[in-house]
């Protein structure tokens, strides 16, 4: 049975006892109240008999004294309890409101009646001693008739005060037992009330309520500490209680939940807040490198559980290139095909799973695990890949269950930074070279020169097109774009890693060869005039001659400071070009092989 039923029972129970009991004690209130009505009647009409007896006897005394000795102060006392006859008269009034038995009326009556008879004998003889009748108001005072009639006064309010004694007294004895009966109910069951409220506090609080509730506050005290794996014993009771251990069990099975989820949304956080440092950091990167740098940092603090590499699209190459790899990946080679990749010919995210039943790609033949080939795209093209793995000390479904959007919007960042990387590539080039030759253009020739230090040894080599004009009268501007696109990549080829090549404007180049001293500038400079001169050029098939250029090579700090090396080796140039062109001429001469050549 449950709590509630047995309390609600109980209640009832306790309701109707106390009910009971409070009209016992209403009854014992009103046999209480009649016993006190009862003595009060008492005291009220003895107290009226008293009255009517002692007025009875005052005024007689004060009649015989007043008899007897004549004295104006007995009469002026009789007179003022003749007075008070009123007084009498609405005492017996009262005592009859009190609603005496009948005996006592009728005995009142009479008593009533002798006292107005014993009043006009006194009246008489009081009357008789002012007229100076001494004896004859002695005589009826004194006499047998006077005697008769005050003893029928007294006697009959002594039987009148008899009689109420005795009714009144019969009455308190039976207001007394009903209030003896009524007590002693009201006591029986109150009695039985604390008897049944004992019972079920001992049945209901001690055993139902108190012993599991006992039992289960240690159990609540750790769930309130978020000790969530504390065991909640079953109970098959069906009342409160085994409602209340089925609540405990259900906030204990949702505490685990939450923390769970709780666990799950700090992960999630840990990844999304290293996506948006790693998002941070990439903005600032200067080149790809620092790119990806900044990707094997964070991938591994983002996704702790995940290996990978990060796979950048080489355009030159047709090839996808390592460019970053983190925590020790297993498949894939250093570089592949992006056909080689399922993830970059869908355009989706692949999953390589030999359980899932899907095609594995070829490039994650060698995985020891399943891999997740995640394509980085920017504006409809693939820029790079990014291929994850499970780490050898994780379970194997780590990348199942690592939330699929957090990878995307770690692809999606990665391949903005990348689109970001390239277009700023681009418009550097765009800045810094020459749409024409593809060389570095006076810009970036001014920036190098400024970069040089005053005692860094360095060489420039000024370079013209010799009777360039000729080509472009002949053969039109096309030709002539092609003559100076033929020397650019001469110049190119010929520099190679030990300096740069510039553009300085129309037919003019420069060469910077840092570290290179005049006698070694001078051989690149031999090197690039004969290159160009040795062979015709021809132009949609049709021969454009022998090309030639004419050199000025100028060394500082041996020929010339740095700030005035291009001056120098401009002056140097047109040195060559009026000595007859195709040849090198130097702001100092090295050497006899230079003289020679001069």
């Amino acid at each position: 049975m449950r709590i509630s039923t047995i309390t609600n029972w109980a209640y009832g129970a306790t309701v109707l006892l106390t009910g009971l009991a409070g009209a016992a004690f209403i009854t014992a209130a009103v046999a209480a109240d009649r016993e006190r009505d009862a003595v009060e009647r008492h005291l009220a009409l003895d107290g009226a008999a008293e009255a009517l007896v002692v007025g009875t006897e005052t005024l007689t005394d004060e009649a015989r004294l007043f008899a007897m000795r004549g004295q104006m102060r007995h009469l002026e006392a009789y007179r003022h309890e003749r007075s008070l006859a009123r007084t009498r008269e609405r005492a017996l009034d009262r005592v009859k409101t009190l609603d005496p038995a009948r005996s006592e009326r009728a005995t009142l009556d009479v008593a009533e009646r002798s006292f107005d008879t014993l009043v006009r004998i006194e009246d008489a003889a009081v009357a008789a001693a002012r007229a100076g009748r001494g004896e004859e108001a002695r005589a009826t005072l004194f006499g047998p008739e006077h005697e008769q009639v005050q003893a029928r006064v007294l006697s009959s309010l002594e039987t009148f005060r008899a009689l109420v004694a005795a009714r009144t007294e019969a009455e308190m004895r039976a207001a007394r037992a009903d209030n003896d009966r009524a007590s002693l109910v009201a006591k029986a069951l109150l009695l039985l009330t604390a008897a049944l409220f004992l019972a079920v506090l001992y049945f209901v609080l001690r055993r139902r309520v108190s012993v599991p509730l006992t039992r289960m506050a240690g159990i609540v005290t750790r769930l309130a500490r978020q000790d969530f794996a504390v065991e909640v014993p079953a109970h098959r009771r069906r009342d409160e209680i085994g409602d209340m251990t089925q609540a405990i069990q259900v906030f204990r099975e949702n505490g685990l939940e939450r923390d769970r989820l709780e666990a799950e949304r700090r992960i999630d956080q840990r990844a999304k807040d290293c996506i948006l440092q790693m998002t941070y950091r990439m903005q600032a990167c200067q080149n790809r490198q620092e790119l990806a740098d900044v990707v094997a940092c964070f991938a591994p603090q983002a996704f702790p559980d995940l290996a990978g590499r990060l796979y950048v699209l080489d355009t030159k190459r047709n090839a996808l290139v390592l460019a970053a790899s983190w925590l020790d990946p297993e498949g894939s080679p250093e570089s592949f095909a992006p056909g080689a990749c399922w993830g970059v010919r869908r355009g989706r995210t692949h999953v390589n799973d030999g359980e899932a039943g899907d095609i594995p790609c070829p490039h994650a033949a060698d995985a020891g695990s399943a891999t997740l080939c995640v394509p980085l795209t920017a504006q409809g093209d693939t820029i790079g890949l990014l291929c994850f793995e499970a780490r050898a000390e994780t379970d194997a479904g780590a990348e199942a269950r690592t939330p699929r959007v957090f990878l995307d919007l770690m692809s999606d960042n990665i391949s903005l930074a990348l689109a970001n990387q390239r277009l700023r590539e681009r418009l550097a080039d765009l800045a810094e070279r020459d749409g024409l030759t593809g060389l570095f253009n006076r810009r970036r020739l001014d920036e190098a020169l400024r970069t040089i230090g005053a005692t860094e040894p360095v060489s420039c080599v000024m370079v013209d097109i010799d009777h360039f004009k000729r080509f472009n009268d002949t053969f039109g501007h096309d030709a002539g774009d092609a003559v100076m696109q033929h020397v650019a990549q001469i110049l190119r080829d010929e520099v190679g890693e030990d300096g740069g090549a510039y553009r300085f404007g129309g037919e003019e180049f420069t060469i910077l060869l840092p570290g290179v001293d005049a006698a070694s500038a001078f051989g690149v400079a031999e090197r690039i005039r004969q290159a160009v001169g040795a062979a015709p050029l021809a132009h949609h098939g049709r021969l454009l001659g022998r090309v030639t250029v004419s050199l000025g090579l100028a060394a500082s700090p041996v020929d010339t400071p740095a700030a005035t090396l291009l001056q120098c080796a401009d002056a140097a140039l047109l040195k060559a070009k009026a000595a007859g062109r195709d040849r090198t001429v130097t702001a100092r001469p090295p050497g006899p092989r230079a003289r020679a050549a001069a």
